[in-house]
């Protein structure tokens, strides 16, 4: 596939334009004396692709440098890619603070405490205006606009006051937290009416909806929120004379080209190297994650290690592969984290390990698609246990990865893909004692019951990719979300309030 071209000039406009925190390319700058742009894979730019291509689609995005961007045309000039600048210190508060100190963990169960720093909140709201600014220059007149994610929330309503005439949608790919979570952030109001100045706005599950309807209704009053009854909707909010819809639309990944790949002769070849380099016979758990707190490493880790202390596993019957993708290396709270797992890490090896067999193999590394689609083939068990998660697709890749119907799913139960892939081994993290118990029933699950399983699984995560979640989301919001009037709620059930 034809890499797209960065376009700096707004003379044409584009039908549709999807505005996120990245790029769909990076600056590959480890030759200072010839940057190149690359691809950068994820399955939003497989998704999108399609559709940027047959609308005169644009993307507006950070480059992933604080380096001046200037303008490189590449063959294809199909798509537009408009990069917004960032300088250090707006890369510094904006992203670094703001997004991921702030908004991450108030939005992931308030794991650590977030940072309410007024400087990092006055650069999020000159970021997203910036954002907004030139989505605006790019959409042709009536065009419709997705704006993704949390970094973001501001753009909606920034955008609409500069281009009223556009559709305007809005998702959300990270959980949506109850209320009295929310409520704790001083600017919340803000970041409400932002979102608000959406015309659809998505989110994963049913739970993170409502509990937005629900903020909704207790800071504009329960007669500004009505409810929705045809799926996916679950509401709409009048808002400034608008009805805003809301709804559920669980995120997937490309499970078709990653079976594709998964079939390929290389990575066949390089799954039964794996297996080899790694002991031929053993049993190989695999977890692959960026190293954030919400992961679940630490108790994955420690699961694992009773296991060992139990007897229940062995060094030279069993192997745990963790990949820990670099993240948010600058934020201190992340350099602590990473060191913490690596000496837990030692400390298992040191304790259960043989000459020529550890139990853990720890890399903290990105793998590319091809290694990680080759590991997924290797693996006999799949952990994917985080304390919150808004989907994970670490979880349906594995899935779409395994046309051999190998392979065992243990999956946390806060994680949002967990709501559909109930066929997978359910488990509650944070219990420690049935973390280990489901990971040894995975190592010992009977090859039957684990082909049932996947097959299942596959079947759901091939009708539901991601093509088809881009589809349905696009199709509600150019159709209006239309919706029957509903009479007014005076309030949502209790039980919804969580994710």
């Amino acid at each position: 596939m034809d890499t797209p071209s960065i376009c700096q000039s707004t003379a044409s406009q584009a039908d549709f334009v999807v505005v996120a925190n990245r790029l769909p390319l990076h600056l590959d700058t480890c030759d200072p004396s010839a940057p190149r742009w690359r691809r950068s894979p994820g399955g939003l730019v497989s998704a999108l692709e399609p559709i940027l291509r047959a609308r005169r689609g644009a993307w507006v995005g950070w480059a992933g440098t604080t380096t001046q961007v200037t303008e490189a045309a590449l063959p294809d000039q199909e798509i537009h890619m408009q990069a917004v600048p960032l300088g250090e210190n707006e890369y510094r508060e904006y992203y670094e603070g703001f997004s991921n100190a702030t908004l991450w963990p108030l939005f992931h169960d308030v794991m650590v405490p977030p940072d309410f720093d007024q400087s990092s909140w006055h650069s999020y709201q000159r970021v997203n205006q910036r954002f907004a600014q030139q989505a605006a220059a790019l959409a042709a007149p009536g065009a419709t606009v997705w704006v993704q994610d949390y970094q973001l929330m501001l753009v909606p309503a920034l955008l609409r006051a500069l281009r009223p005439d556009v559709r305007i949608g809005f998702f959300l790919h990270i959980p949506f937290p109850p209320p009295e979570l929310f409520l704790q952030l001083p600017w919340r109001t803000q970041i409400m009416d932002g979102i608000l100045g959406a015309d659809l706005i998505g989110f994963q599950l049913p739970g993170g909806a409502r509990n937005f309807l629900h903020l909704v209704s207790r800071l504009r009053g329960h007669e500004s929120v009505r409810e929705a009854q045809r799926p996916p909707l679950l509401g709409k909010v009048l808002s400034g004379g608008r009805k805003v819809s809301v709804g559920a639309f669980p995120i997937s990944v490309d499970a078709s080209a990653m079976e594709e790949l998964a079939r390929s002769k290389v990575v066949r070849e390089r799954a039964r190297q794996i297996r080899r380099q790694l002991g031929g016979s053993r049993k190989i758990m695999l977890a692959v994650d960026r190293l954030d707190y919400t992961k679940g490493i630490d108790q994955r880790l420690r699961a694992f290690e009773g296991l060992l202390a139990d007897g229940r596993a062995a060094a030279k019957d069993t192997v745990l592969v963790q990949i820990a993708t670099p993240s948010r290396e600058r934020v201190e709270h992340y350099r602590l984290r990473r060191a913490r797992i690596e000496a837990q890490v030692g400390q298992i090896n040191g304790t259960f390990g043989q000459v020529g067999q550890v139990p853990v193999h720890y890399m903290h590394t990105t793998v590319d698609h091809t290694e990680l689609a080759a590991l997924y083939r290797a693996a006999d068990v799949m952990l994917v246990t985080p304390l919150r998660d808004g989907m994970n697709l670490v979880a349906k890749e594995f899935i779409a990865a395994r046309p051999d119907l190998g392979g065992a799913l243990v999956l946390s139960e806060f994680a949002g893909a967990a709501h559909e892939l109930t066929r997978a081994l359910l488990v509650n993290p944070y219990h420690l004692s049935e973390l280990k118990d489901v990971m040894a029933a995975a190592l010992e699950l009977d090859e039957a019951d684990a082909r049932s399983r996947m097959g299942c699984l596959r079947r759901h995560v091939f009708e539901r990719d991601v093509h088809r979640w881009a589809h349905s989301f696009l199709t509600v919001l150019g159709d209006g979300g239309h919706e029957p009037d509903l009479p007014n709620v005076a309030a949502l059930p209790r039980a919804a309030m969580v994710a």
